[in-house]
């Protein structure tokens, strides 16, 4: 015998509704934009502060766009366009100062 209280599932009491983000949009699809290798600012949205590419889940970008993404970046890399890494922001120290002769 059960009762009617059983049957239903319990809330618990003050509980706050669950929270469903908002699915992210690829930004280049959107903006009928291509990846290209040469417009670093652009490219410099989907890396981090550490100038690693960010995750598909994190920038909302589809497949398609993130492989670009990532030939674009390693491509701007290799031509020093970009860092790999935050210690490779300039190439010499500011400090630097050439030699007078």
């Amino acid at each position: 015998m059960t009762t009617e209280n059983e049957s239903t599932p319990q809330r618990r009491p003050n509980s706050r509704p669950r929270f469903y983000s908002r699915r992210k949009v690829c930004q280049p699809c959107v903006d009928k934009k291509e990846l290209d290798y040469k417009d670093v600012d652009y490219l410099k949205k989907f890396l981090s502060d550490r100038y690693m590419i960010e995750a598909r889940r994190k920038s909302g970008m589809c497949a398609k766009c993130q492989r670009s993404l990532a030939r674009a970046v390693k491509k701007a890399r290799h031509l020093a366009l970009l860092p790999f890494s935050p210690a490779q922001r300039g190439a010499l120290p500011v400090h630097y100062r050439p030699r007078s002769s």
